[in-house]
């Protein structure tokens, strides 16, 4: 078994248990708020676990709670996008709410206790949600490398598009790329040279530039 970032069954039983502890918990606080019979609009709510609700919180809970155990239910990938998804919403919710106590407008009967769970359920979705997704450069082996878009050559190393010329006619290739650059860079160019390098300019892959390059010269026209 690899590293927990990169053995597949580990990190999508991590996505799938995280987001579906996080949806049971959610439902937990729900449930209980439905079955006080608050006001649904209450902007003072009632006390559970330390922190506040009304119907209308307990209803978002609640709906939440189940788009969490469903995505965790349908796979590791799913449950990680959502998790990652829902952990921004989370952290929106309380830099957001946190605005609103004590105003007519806290219409989730937010106090700060609700702050704080709304901003550590958020960190906790993305940390969990992102963990070993979002992370750096991933091996080749973790479930979500393909999503970096790294092309690889035939020799299995990452191509960067920088990749140095190789064989005799690509280095010179590259040098005459660089002096016919150098040299209408500094004004002395002619309309020909610049008239090429215009041609090349929109690619951006290298090694692709310097096979242009030597198809521009090799039709009889060399910058000199």
């Amino acid at each position: 078994m690899g590293s927990l970032g990169s053995d597949t069954r580990v990190l999508n039983g991590l996505h799938r248990a995280s987001c579906a502890l996080i949806g049971v918990t959610l439902w937990v606080f729900g449930g209980l708020g439905i079955t006080d019979n608050l006001d649904f609009f209450s902007t003072t709510g009632a006390p559970l676990f330390g922190m506040t609700t009304n119907n209308l919180l307990s209803a978002v809970s609640l709906v939440v709670g189940t788009v969490l155990v469903a995505a965790a239910a349908r796979g590791g990938r799913i449950a990680s996008t959502v998790s990652v998804a829902v952990g921004a919403l989370f952290l929106l919710s309380g830099v957001l709410n946190v605005l609103l106590i004590g105003t007519p407008y806290n219409v989730l009967s937010f106090r700060m206790p609700n702050v704080v769970f709304s901003l550590v359920v958020g960190l906790v979705l993305l940390t969990l949600g992102g963990y070993g997704r979002f992370t750096g450069r991933l091996p080749s082996d973790n479930p979500y490398a393909d999503e970096q878009h790294h092309p690889v050559d035939a020799e299995g190393d990452e191509d960067r598009d920088q990749r140095l010329p190789h064989g005799e006619e690509d280095i010179e290739a590259a040098r005459s790329l660089a002096d016919t650059e150098r040299l209408v860079a500094s004004g002395a160019g002619t309309d020909e040279q610049r008239r090429m390098l215009a041609e090349v300019d929109s690619i951006r892959d290298l090694a692709e530039r310097r096979r242009a390059w030597r198809e521009l010269t090799d039709r009889g026209t060399t910058p000199t």
